[in-house]
């Protein structure tokens, strides 16, 4: 490119990008996707190169580049065209899109290699071979040549000193770049990286005799836990160092070392290990991805497979398949937990190609995050695993992406750019020419409704592996209870008596309550008042241990009132149960068990999460107490009791989804149960037993649950009849945040009725959140193009009347009306 002009996206909040001109010395050396540092103000700062321009904006003063960071474009061409079309579709800034693309910026301390291509080994091996002048026939001069001669003595690589940049110096470096006889590659430096070894099962092999001991390694390998470090295999198996050295020279199981990942402390936490065998539905399953993935064709698949039905073995099959026609593949989850899990099971599925797959989440430390990235944007990764932001990861040749669990709000990032996982993943698979595969036991509304429309090709997978029957859900109807007993306890007769038999049998119960905290709310007896944050306008919750409430929104604490703080009263009571007051009483109840509980407030760092996951697996614990993240993703064989206490308590929120995520719920935590040999049980706990969404998930039954609230949300047009923009006008002002929304609505109202209904101003549920004061518009329309229309517009709107871009929040699509 010969201009000598360009727009650099600069991560402020301004949805524009700014001209700058390329000094002479970076022309050969900034590129589309190039990371470059530019002045701005009275700072200099990291920015992206999107283009070259010939002019810059009229009336405009341009400032030159002060310095290029890579050698290689950080970001692809389809990654710069996917970051245009989110920050079009979610109205964010360019700059904030491109800062959630790429990685901590721990670069500027990376080591620059050049590296030989195969046409400049090539070049090279003719001139050993004898050639009279290979140098002189391709037109190279003796500068190029001696450089190549250099590489191949160096190895065919060499590292750059900070003063080797391209400019004058650096011209015969980028005149070979520019003939294709090298490439530049970055490499992180950091400290040297921890290793362990890993041991797994080989599933192709087996030993005609096997002996007790070595029974139980493939039993720990193969059915109940997967690949595992090696000192923990000796501790599980208890067996000898000897015994697994034996079985590995005898190939009877397989090693690697593998980098200790910082949160890996959140995931050896015994998860089931595929099967390696399918059934005719998984084969059917991926006969049905195979047959289009063959022909090389943009499509969407949703595998809809009951819980424990042997998704994990198809995603591995589908990837398997992409990486033999030569194409790379993404693998999204929706936990950190779940990421190093499946980065082992690819790493032993595909033996001699681990060193291929990347784990990225933000887990990780900002070394070993841009680390793996740039390992990606080498080229020595093709599969990726991770969490929603790895659907930016600078694959190329993208064949695959799956998105596991597509109907979690975990994809669905709540800061700028607010843009979803999932349909992020679509979009770019359609610039890239590749597959998405969106798996569930309990999809999205969206996602079905599209299956069943023929947009999306539906996959079905009816039954659990093993042809292991579901668990049997009943209903406590804590109605009948309360008259029986006259007593509100969070523990029913049923529930009591369920735990009961699962500590006369051995076996495990998991009880689910979703809220953290000994008490969600503090009232005052006498005048009825609750103590409210300070900060946000809901109810500090009671936190028994730390003898304070605190607020879950902001984080603030208070100590606990002794007083009514409003009228003084000494009567003050603490209402509603918590994870921390339902494993009281249950140690009160079953003083013989062993019970743990598991929430943010007991795991707050990964080995806590470890240590008790890990106990709970192994048959340390008898009872396990805790909130949703206990609700998906875990395998444990012996759990034979789950019980779900407050399940009706997500029903009574101001939010149109609701019933969704009240079934969603359910129907995950039943999934806990029974996925071993023994049968499970699953007891839901309910005021409001009639409700749909909970009969449906008492029969598991998501057909009846998807026609019931279809109907719902065809009557009040929501999506996924409507599209839908939340608009929140927020600031520290009140006066302020009233202000915009009255000159907000006067743009809005000549709109409304238009092919776009306006709802608002109305003060938000959460009228106060971190000391700002908020205001909702919620705009609802069948054209999602009249909806970006319109808000671009208000937008810009905005603008002319001096309201900070900071005030106004759009949340495209939104998960949450909260």
């Amino acid at each position: 490119m010969n201009s000598s002009l360009c727009n650099v996206a600069l991560p402020v909040p301004l949805r524009t990008t700014f001209t700058y001109a390329v000094p002479e010395a970076l022309c050969g050396s900034v590129a589309p996707g190039s990371r470059v540092l530019a002045p701005f103000r009275k700072k200099a700062m990291v920015g992206v190169v999107v283009e070259f321009v010939q002019s810059p904006p009229e009336g405009t003063k341009v400032r030159e580049l002060t310095r290029a960071l890579d050698f290689v474009p950080a970001l692809t061409p389809k990654l710069i065209e996917l970051a245009r079309w989110i920050a079009g579709y979610y109205l964010a800034p360019i700059g904030d899109v491109f800062r959630a693309m790429l990685p901590p910026i721990v670069e500027l301390r990376s080591q620059r290699h050049v590296v030989l291509t195969p046409g400049g080994k090539e070049m090279i091996e003719k001139r050993m071979q004898g050639d009279a002048n290979p140098l002189a026939s391709s037109g190279l001069s003796n500068e190029e040549g001696q450089l190549l001669g250099l590489l191949s003595r160096k190895k065919s690589s060499l590292v750059l000193r900070p003063s080797d940049r391209p400019g004058v110096d650096g011209s015969v470096l980028l005149r070979l770049h520019r003939r294709g006889l090298i490439e530049f590659r970055e490499e992180v430096v950091g400290r040297n990286r921890k290793t362990q070894r890993i041991v797994a099962w080989k599933p192709s092999t087996a030993s005609e005799s096997p002996g007790e001991k070595e029974q139980r390694v493939r039993e720990l390998l193969e059915t109940e836990r997967g690949p595992l470090p090696f000192p923990q295999l000796l501790k599980l198996a208890h067996v000898t160092r000897s015994v697994i050295d034996r079985m590995l020279r005898d190939r009877l199981l397989e090693s690697w070392e593998e980098p200790i990942d910082p949160a890996e402390d959140a995931f050896d936490v015994g998860y089931t290990p595929p099967a390696h065998e399918l059934n005719p539905d998984q084969e059917s399953a991926l006969k049905g991805i195979r047959a289009r993935s063959e022909l090389g064709e943009f499509g969407v698949r949703l595998l809809h497979g009951v819980t424990g039905s042997g998704k994990t073995e198809v995603y591995l099959r589908a990837v398997q398949e992409t990486l033999a026609r030569g194409e790379t593949a993404i693998i999204l989850v929706p936990e950190i937990a779940l990421t190093l899990w499946i980065g082992r099971q690819c790493r032993s599925w595909f033996g001699a190609q681990f060193e291929g797959v990347a784990v990225l989440h933000s887990a990780l430390s900002d070394v070993e995050r841009a680390r793996e990235w740039w390992r990606v944007r080498n080229g020595e990764a093709r599969v990726v695993v991770g969490t929603r932001s790895a659907i930016f990861a600078p694959l190329e040749n993208v064949g695959l992406i799956i998105v596991d669990e597509e109907q979690e709000s975990s994809y669905k990032q709540e800061e700028t750019p607010r843009y979803h996982g999932r349909d992020v993943a679509i979009v770019r698979a359609k610039m890239e020419g590749a597959h998405v595969l969106l798996g569930s036991a309990t999809p999205s509304m969206e996602t079905y409704h599209h299956a069943r429309n023929g947009k999306y090709e539906l996959l079905i997978l009816p039954s659990r592996v093993a042809d292991r029957s579901l668990a049997n859900v009943e209903i406590v109807d804590l109605r009948e209870e309360f008259q029986q007993t006259h007593q509100a306890s969070p523990i029913s007769a049923a529930l009591h008596a369920g735990i009961h038999e699962c500590l006369a049998n051995g076996t495990q119960a998991l009880v689910l309550i979703n809220r953290r905290g000994y008490s969600w709310s503090v009232l005052c007896r006498s005048c009825g008042a609750s103590v409210q944050c300070m900060n946000c306008s809901i109810s500090m919750t009671y936190h028994k241990h730390r003898n304070r409430l605190e607020c879950h929104y902001c984080g603030s604490i208070q100590p606990v009132p002794k007083h009514c703080p409003k009228c003084q009263s000494q009567y003050v009571y603490f209402f509603g149960e918590g994870s921390e007051h339902l494993e009281e009483r249950l140690r009160k109840e079953f003083p013989g068990a062993r019970i743990a509980r598991l929430d943010r407030d007991t795991a707050r760092t990964k080995r806590q999460y470890q240590e008790t996951l890990g106990a709970f697996a192994g048959g340390a614990l008898d009872i396990l107490v805790g909130t949703q993240m206990l609700a998906k993703g875990h395998d444990f064989q012996r759990v034979t009791l789950v019980g779900v206490v407050g399940a009706d308590s997500s029903l009574s929120l101001p939010d149109f989804r609701a019933a969704e995520r009240t079934f969603q719920l359910l129907t995950q935590v039943a999934g806990r149960a029974g996925r071993g040999e023994l049968a499970g049980r699953v007891l839901i706990q309910t005021f409001y037993p009639e409700h749909y969404a909970i009969q449906d998930a008492v029969r598991q039954d998501y057909s009846a649950f998807f026609e019931r609230e279809l109907h719902f949300r065809q009557m009040m047009a929501y999506p996924p009849f409507t599209s839908l923009a939340n608009v929140i006008v927020r600031d520290t002002s009140l006066e302020k945040a009233i202000r915009w929304s009255r000159q907000l609505s006067e743009y809005f109202s000549p709109h409304d009725g238009k092919d776009v209904r306006v709802l608002g101003p109305a003060t938000a549920p959460l009228a106060r959140l971190k000391k700002e004061h908020r205001f909702q518009f919620l705009l609802k329309s069948p054209k999602r193009s009249v909806l970006t229309k319109l808000l671009n517009g208000a937008l810009a709107y905005c603008d002319t009347k001096e309201i900070p871009q900071t005030g106004l929040l759009v949340d495209m699509d939104p998960l949450s009306l909260l």
